[in-house]
């Protein structure tokens, strides 16, 4: 599905009321009666930007977003036998987002995921961007969409509880081009699952993938890894990588690899034959065009069910292969290599040097839009 719709864009600032910190601003009447949704200060930027969290819940399931980097904080939900958990890698508070961490929760963009050696061309015109993976440019550059702070507005959803987010890049930011206003939408739904609808517009032709960098762990208990986790994914193909992690442009059958998970597959299971260091899936999936889950994640222990669905034509699935001890997240745990795992909704890695990719160019004029979806469960 081509993410780039026709029309224009809508993505309206609203004015918050006054920011305090560390203190409940308003009560959920105070959004218009938005039942399940409220606010509350969050600390502030090291440029003392005032940055808010908003919890929005449906009675079973509650989920808690900052306005800073329009980051997933928490996910919390019950397993098979009632006990409520968070079952996300993060911090107790905003410090812990502002220093350096892996990504944790955050919207990445302009471009999520790599461009190769930080640079491309588009329209006859050369772009050079920061390389903060070196060779390469990852999730944006040095400072991405998930080191902003982005505007919130409470939306009157029949879904749910939900909260829109809205950030204007402006032309030449991280060295790309035009001024883009993006905005997310979370939103909490009777059905246990957390909705992200993505949307933008530019003024000039620009590369965009935006994306959501939650880390999942089903146990709840962050302090065990995910590779007794059960995954299936809808996904026949990959894009096969270099040693720098960018694609060589194949895109090629999973059978007889480690990245076949078309039928449910511990993830532990393969995990040693994938050569490389540190170790560990970090891959392009091609999603199959058919209806449903596009991969389901199952904690026998806990019995916690993910599925996850997409409107976009691929998805990287990260094993935390990075994670290496040196982060000391939520409660004091050390987060240690495969203690989460990522499923990123995206166009393909680099696709703006691959003409048989996806189309990952938003030109003016035209809508972005996409929507992911994780729905919890138990079984």
């Amino acid at each position: 599905m081509n993410a780039f719709a026709s029309g224009e864009g809508r993505a309206p600032f609203a004015l918050l009321g006054c920011l305090l910190s560390l203190a409940i601003v308003a009560p959920a009447q105070a959004f218009g009666d938005v039942k399940g949704l409220s606010k509350m200060g969050y600390g502030k930027t090291k440029d003392g930007e005032a940055v808010e969290l908003y919890t929005l819940q449906n009675g079973k399931t509650t989920v808690k977003i900052a306005t800073y980097g329009a980051t997933v904080v928490s996910i919390e939900v019950p397993d098979k036998n009632g006990h409520v958990a968070d079952v996300t890698l993060g911090f107790d508070s905003l410090d812990g987002y502002l220093g350096e961490h892996p990504y944790f929760g955050a919207t990445v963009g302009r471009v999520a995921n790599r461009i190769a050696k930080g640079k491309f061309s588009l329209d006859g015109k050369d772009y050079t961007l920061a390389v903060n993976n070196p060779p390469n440019t990852l999730h944006g550059g040095k400072k991405g969409f998930n080191r902003v702070v982005w505007k919130a507005e409470p939306v009157e959803s029949p879904d749910g509880p939900a909260v829109k987010m809205t950030y204007t890049s402006r032309d030449g930011e991280e060295g790309y081009p035009g001024t883009l206003t993006a905005s997310v939408t979370f939103t909490v739904t009777a059905n246990d699952e957390l909705k992200i609808a993505y949307a933008a517009t530019t003024d000039k032709a620009t590369p965009l993938n935006l994306s959501n960098h939650t880390y999942f762990n089903l146990s709840g208990k962050g302090d065990a890894t995910i590779l007794d986790h059960e995954l299936t994914l809808a996904a026949s193909n990959y894009t096969p990588v270099d040693d720098t992690l960018i694609p060589t442009g194949e895109i090629v059958t999973v059978s007889g690899t480690p990245l076949d998970f078309t039928k449910p597959t511990a993830i532990g299971d393969r995990i040693a034959k994938l050569t490389g260091e540190p170790g560990g899936y970090d891959h392009n999936l091609v999603l199959d065009a058919r209806a449903g889950a596009k991969a389901t994640v199952y904690d026998p222990k806990s019995g916690r069910v993910l599925e996850m669905s997409t409107t976009e034509p691929g998805v990287q699935f990260y094993s935390g292969n990075f994670l290496d001890g040196t982060v000391v997240g939520r409660g004091g745990q050390v987060y240690r290599k495969h203690f989460g795992l990522c499923l990123e909704a995206q166009h393909f890695p680099d696709s703006i040097h691959h003409a048989n990719f996806p189309d990952s160019v938003l030109r003016p004029g035209r809508t972005y839009t996409q929507t992911t979806t994780y729905k919890f469960s138990t079984r």
